[in-house]
């Protein structure tokens, strides 16, 4: 795969003058590992199917990684190949990710969400030479999906199945002692280290590339600010396939040199058994994880001192859940806002949390700047809602085939499709999405995508896909949906319909409101302002 992250360049002697760009990859903070604290813990992974938990120090994660990075070679990956997998939060994946950056091929980590339609296309757009799939996990068979794929995947040389047995199991092809040592080409700061794939308006994911430096700067300012250490022990319960996962629970304990608690399902009375057991502090996930980890303790789990931040992305925290957490965990929440594009760009100090964290989602991290501009691109006064635009350290380097999409100007400026307005002290409110996207539970639902879908059932003469607000999990979706005559359609049909096209099912709407006719403006265009009003009464 040759790639071309053309948004690099121009920043890159600034960021390097700045010093927000360092010129490190994440060899040199295991190389700091293996010098200074070999024995420490890096990885103690919960999985929901063992007994207990496997616990890795950096010396034995190191010996691991060098040998997945030399079955990766033996397999024909390179420099700058694609290696995609679709893993929970299980230790290998945090050593894939590692053997990737050692010998120089691109990681590109899929959510276990997907299905036959996002991830045929996730593997042939990246053209993926190698896909690590477990053989079941939640009861779904990973193997038979992609084996059932294979003759429409041309790209994919190698299919490795974890928990498989026989000549494709992780263990055979990936874990064998016979590999030769290898040499490969150093992973440079400015490589492509990193695609993941981000929903769009478009009707397909963009493939967001990020390097070394990109990823790095802004660990490095996150990690300053909540004051992490290498006593900090980090818990990585929010899919590491997203970048908050990928970049600040798996990646940000090893910068530290510290230790990632991994837990493959999401329980939040063994959550907080973890946490009083292995001496937790610190985490990030969306609000559904702390409303959770707080009903859970109001049932009896236990609640551990030590537990002193939780940093809040994915969508905007209610005030109450900031003071619920704050009363029955002794938690502080705060607020972060940020993209697979360009990582966490705003946080919350923890000195702040409840002053500010209900009503802002932060403010700009060192290296990044944020301006408001109104439909003409002029900057608007504190207060006053536009279009948000971004740059900075850990701005991408641009999607990968498309950089016609990568929305920034000459001067830098990316436009993140969000309205937001900013206070006196410079904090951020997102107040609105000017991209057609709900975000569920800090997952994007792609909503163009769902609704063309749907127009192809043949009783759906017009459809619309607006949110609602949810206590839990933010917000949900519903579908309003005029019927062609003559027939008949329900929610049972619609998640039937979608299932049968390999829709991922938290992609489904949760609500379905049968109408006469869509509201329109006199031209015929749709008026999803007034749907998202009505939608608000459905709010639990």
């Amino acid at each position: 795969m040759q790639f071309d992250p053309v948004l690099i360049a121009p920043r890159k002697a600034a960021m390097i003058s700045a010093g927000f760009w360092r010129n490190q990859t994440i060899n040199d903070f295991m190389t700091q590992a293996l010098q200074n604290c070999p024995d420490h813990p890096a990885v103690v992974a919960y999985r929901s199917d063992a007994a207990e938990p496997l616990r890795l120090s950096y010396r034995a994660l190191d010996a691991q990684v060098d040998r997945i990075a030399r079955g990766l070679v033996a397999l024909g990956v390179g420099h700058g190949d694609v290696v995609s997998w679709q893993l929970p939060n299980w230790w290998e994946f945090i050593a894939l990710s590692l053997a990737c950056a050692r010998m120089g091929a691109v990681a590109n980590p899929i959510m276990p969400i997907f299905r036959q339609r996002e991830l045929k296309f996730m593997l042939d757009f990246g053209e993926s030479k190698v896909c690590i799939v477990p053989k079941r996990y939640k009861g779904f068979d990973y193997e038979a999906m992609v084996n059932g794929m294979r003759q429409n995947l041309p790209f994919l040389q190698h299919l490795v199945v974890l928990g498989g047995e026989g000549a494709n199991s992780f263990e055979s092809m990936l874990l064998r002692n016979d590999t030769p040592a290898f040499t490969s080409p150093d992973l440079a700061p400015d490589d492509v280290l990193l695609l993941l794939y981000t929903s769009g308006t478009t009707g397909e994911p963009k493939g967001v590339m990020h390097t070394s430096n990109t990823l790095l700067s802004n660990l490095h300012s996150f990690i300053e600010a909540y004051g992490l250490t290498q006593k900090d022990v980090i818990l990585g319960a929010s899919p590491m396939a997203h970048l908050t996962g990928f970049s600040y629970l798996a990646m940000g304990p090893l910068v530290l040199n510290a230790t990632a608690v991994l837990q493959d399902i999401w329980e939040p009375k063994q959550a907080l058994e973890l946490i009083r057991d292995e001496g937790i502090t610190f985490s990030m996930a969306s609000s559904p994880f702390v409303a959770d980890l707080c009903s859970a303790a109001e049932a009896g789990g236990p609640v551990s001192p030590q537990f002193a931040n939780f940093c809040c992305a994915g969508a905007p925290i209610p005030p109450v859940l900031i003071e619920r957490a704050r009363r029955v965990l002794d938690l502080a929440v705060s607020s972060a806002w940020g993209m697979t594009e360009c990582g966490a760009v705003t946080i919350t100090e923890p000195r702040r949390t409840h002053e500010k964290s209900g009503s802002t989602d932060g403010r700009p991290l060192p290296g990044i700047e944020l301006k408001v501009v109104d439909t003409h691109g002029r900057p608007l006064p504190t207060g006053q809602t536009g279009q948000l635009l971004v740059r900075g350290n850990s701005l991408f380097g641009g999607y990968l085939k498309r950089p016609h999409l990568n929305a920034t100007d000459a001067e830098g400026w990316f436009d993140t499709g969000d309205m937001a307005y900013l206070d006196a002290e410079a904090y951020v409110r997102i107040n609105g999405r000017s991209k057609d996207i709900i975000i569920r539970g800090g997952e994007n639902i792609p909503v163009m995508e769902i609704e063309n879908l749907l127009y192809k059932h043949p009783a759906v003469a017009m459809v619309a896909i607006v949110g609602y607000p949810d206590a839990r999990l933010g917000e949900k979706a519903c579908a309003f949906v005029a019927v062609k005559p003559g027939h008949s359609f329900s929610l049972e049909e619609m998640s039937r319909y979608l299932s049968e096209n390999q829709v991922t099912r938290q992609y489904h709407p949760e609500r379905l409101e049968l109408m006469q006719d869509l509201p329109k403006t006199p031209s015929g265009k749709l008026q999803k302002f007034r749907l998202r009003e009505s939608a608000k009464t459905f709010a639990q």
